[in-house]
């Protein structure tokens, strides 16, 4: 029980310390100086890494293509226009998405992804002169290691793009798959850029959030058995694949935004994914 205080000696209390008031100024003034996130996002440069879909949109040779039916194009007897169109395709083609269970049975599907998983800061290498003078070159992680000792460490929770140069071959099918073939027999004649096993392994180590590139396929196109899906995807690292435009972005610097189509209990999907570059980051 609380007793009343009965002492007749008066209560002694501390002057609080005054804070100088031109202290108090600057402190309000840097902190209205302060850009908000959209002060920041407004003045941004925003690149889209997005291929459009459409009749010349590359898929795998196996799968079915885009496909656009128009419903309807045209003035109503009412008097305003209407247009609506069906679409189909498969979930792989396209800048799109790869998600975990596309090569890891149990693993994420592209509704289960965590969002934030798909956000995050890009961390771009170039091998773009080694797949050019080898088609079927694949990224190992010497060249990992190297781009480290020239720019940074790449942290976890990191977004890293591989850029081949093969987006300057979209959307002609000839010199991007290797051949124009479809079907099962066009497989054996893929030939483009891809990440080494070892490599994926590597980026598993590093905790990193997702991995894209700018060719059809994580794995090379020589590949019969898809380590590198097998290696990152049992991680539950999603895979950007067909990613467009990397020769925008800088090495650093740049934030991404990866938003597939949310296809429930989908192995992936089409793909919108931008990239923001605050100001005074560089293209």
């Amino acid at each position: 029980m609380l007793r009343p205080y009965t002492s007749h000696r008066p209560l002694r209390v501390r002057p609080m310390k005054r804070v100088p008031a031109l202290l108090l100024v600057a402190t309000f003034l840097a902190a209205c100086a302060r850009p908000s996130v959209t002060d920041l996002l407004a003045r941004a440069t925003w690149v889209d890494l997005t291929y459009a879909f459409d009749s010349t949109t590359i898929y795998w040779p196996t799968a079915k293509p885009f496909k656009l039916e128009v419903v309807s194009a045209q003035r109503t007897p009412a008097g305003y226009y209407y247009a609506a169109n069906n679409i189909a395709a498969a979930e792989h083609g396209g800048t799109h998405l790869d998600s975990p269970v596309h090569f890891a049975e149990g693993k994420h599907t592209t509704d289960q992804l965590p969002l934030a998983q798909l956000v995050g800061p890009a961390f771009v290498i170039d091998v773009s002169s080694k797949a050019e003078a080898d088609r079927d070159y694949r990224i190992v992680p010497a060249d990992l290691e190297a781009w480290e000792r020239a720019h940074a460490r790449i942290p976890e929770r990191a977004i890293v793009l591989f850029r081949t140069g093969w987006g300057s071959r979209w959307p002609d099918r000839a010199r991007y798959l290797g051949t124009t073939k479809t079907g099962p027999a066009a497989v054996p004649e893929l030939h483009f850029p891809g990440i080494h096993p070892d490599a994926a392994r590597w980026l598993v180590q590093r905790g990193v959030h997702a991995v894209g590139i700018d060719t059809p396929s994580i794995d090379y196109g020589q590949s019969s058995t898809f380590d590198t899906h097998q290696t990152l995807l049992a991680a539950d690292v999603p895979a950007f694949e067909n990613v467009a435009h990397l020769s925008v972005l800088p090495s650093t610097g740049a934030f991404v935004i990866a938003l597939p189509m949310l296809i429930r209990g989908g192995s992936g999907g089409p793909l919108r994914i931008v990239a923001v570059l605050p100001e005074g980051v560089v293209p």
